[in-house]
């Protein structure tokens, strides 16, 4: 049974994040003022000391900056690099060309897929950001598109997608490899299983969703990459396919390595050290960002002072979205400092259920508590571990792993960071965002989970 801390603690929360939503909605204010206000807000109201809410906010602010900051910002002057020189716009002309506009939704969720394999969602979205934007340039100036449809939304979601998948469900991503830890999973067997369940997923909830919601929602970025841009313009060609895919999988390759080398090597190994340097995602796209400077500035030709003002011009624009994202990491942490998340993990723990189900459950309600699919994760398997049911319940551990990771993904809304990038990054209105985004990642949750109970009744 809930105590009435519990149910207390469940109100106070939901009323923190319907106010973000109303000031921002309705009120029109500013995201980083309104997440600001209702993560000092709900610290107080919640039981926490001002202190220790004060703190909770400093922690959620500093930390999300630390990494998800740190990796925005390099990505930012990497795609600024790889637009100017055009190199965006010949991978866009690629992806475009091979079948037109109506195939475009389906390699930029493959794409996806295969940049998301080594990488978070977050460095991934950077990654891919000057794609997006220039295959929705594409998109947008070709006949044959749907005139209706948003082009930067039939570019976007299906990439959305593709990261936010991998992400969840297929290992060496942090949240379910530590649940195929936490719950003794084989390590191959959930990857195989993952990558099984993450193609349908992909495709239900990437091209297929994004032809259809394309029609009635809008998004418009906010730094739109100038198809020829340069001391030269358009007299300037575009960069050779080779030289541009090897600037882009040059970070992508190495934070792969650094996968590779965490399945295969012993933590001790000089490689596997080695690896797990240069493959951070810090130090892998700034390695990136050096080999653009020299790929792409070579075709810009303004040398290294024009570089560095064409970088340095990348980051003012990106400031907004950077304090927004923070002060939704705020937000999370100070739910995370008010154990919201055990509360949560008590509601699914009253429901009596299949572990399956149980530990999806589990996931959902810490997903939508925190804002976090690997906290909602780790909870939720560290939960389903102690589990009694689990041993005797006869369920694959490797599924169990899959609809946990399924269910870290349900509904992301205001107090996840991810929702606040996205929105930045493609500029998509609130009420839009709920429309798409979330309602894109609860397809992806809710379809996971159906393929996971698939599999357990064949396998």
């Amino acid at each position: 049974m809930l105590s009435s801390h519990d149910t207390m603690l469940l109100a106070t929360a939901g009323a923190a994040v319907l106010l973000v939503v109303v000031l921002i909605a309705r009120f029109k204010l500013h995201p980083f003022v309104a997440l600001t206000i209702c993560a000092l807000a709900l610290g107080l109201v919640g039981g926490l000391s001002v202190k220790q809410s004060l703190g909770a906010f400093g922690k959620g602010f500093g930390d999300t900056l630390a990494s998800v900051g740190t990796v925005l910002a390099l990505g930012a002057m990497f795609g600024a690099l790889l637009a100017a020189s055009r190199g965006a716009e010949r991978i866009a002309g690629v992806l475009v060309g091979l079948r037109g506009p109506r195939f475009a939704p389906w390699a930029m969720a493959a794409l996806a897929m295969i940049l998301g394999l080594p990488m978070f969602f977050e460095t991934g979205l950077v990654m891919m950001m000057p794609i997006i934007i220039s295959v929705g340039l594409r998109l947008k100036d070709d006949p044959r598109r749907n005139p209706a449809a948003s082009p930067y939304l039939l570019a976007g979601l299906p990439a959305l997608a593709g990261l936010s998948v991998l992400h969840g469900l297929v290992p060496p991503h942090p949240g379910p490899l530590l649940a195929v830890t936490a719950l003794h999973a084989d390590l191959g067997v959930t990857l195989a299983l993952g990558l099984v369940i993450a193609i349908p997923t992909v495709i239900l909830a990437g091209p297929v969703f994004a032809l259809w919601v394309a029609r009635h929602a809008r998004a418009q970025p906010p730094i739109v990459a100038d198809p020829s841009p340069g001391p030269r313009g358009g007299e300037r060609p575009l960069p050779g396919t080779a030289i541009t895919l090897v600037t882009i999988l040059f970070p992508i390759a190495l934070m792969l390595a650094k996968a590779a080398t965490d399945l295969t090597l012993p933590a001790s190994s000089p490689l596997h050290l080695a690896a797990d340097f240069v493959g951070a995602p810090i130090v892998a796209l700034l390695l990136g960002t050096l080999l653009a400077m020299v790929t792409f500035g070579r075709s810009l030709g303004c040398g290294m002072a024009g570089i560095s003002t064409l970088v340095g011009d990348s980051l003012p624009p990106i400031a907004a979205i950077m304090l927004v994202i923070g002060a939704g990491g705020a937000l999370k942490q100070t739910l995370i400092e008010l154990d919201l998340g055990a509360t949560m993990a008590r509601v699914a723990e009253v429901a009596h259920v299949t572990p399956l189900l149980l530990g999806w459950g589990t996931a959902v309600l810490i997903r939508l508590a925190t804002g976090s699919a690997t906290v909602a994760t780790i909870t939720a398997a560290g939960l389903m571990a102690t589990n009694g049911t689990i041993a005797g319940g006869g369920t694959s551990a490797s599924l169990l792993v899959l609809a946990i990771g399924a269910g870290s993904l349900f509904f992301s809304h205001v107090n996840d960071a991810g929702f606040w990038l996205v929105k930045g990054v493609l500029g998509i209105e609130l009420p839009d965002m709920f429309k798409t985004w979330s309602t894109m990642e609860t397809i992806v949750s809710v379809v996971g989970l159906l393929l996971v109970l698939g599999l357990s009744a064949v396998l």
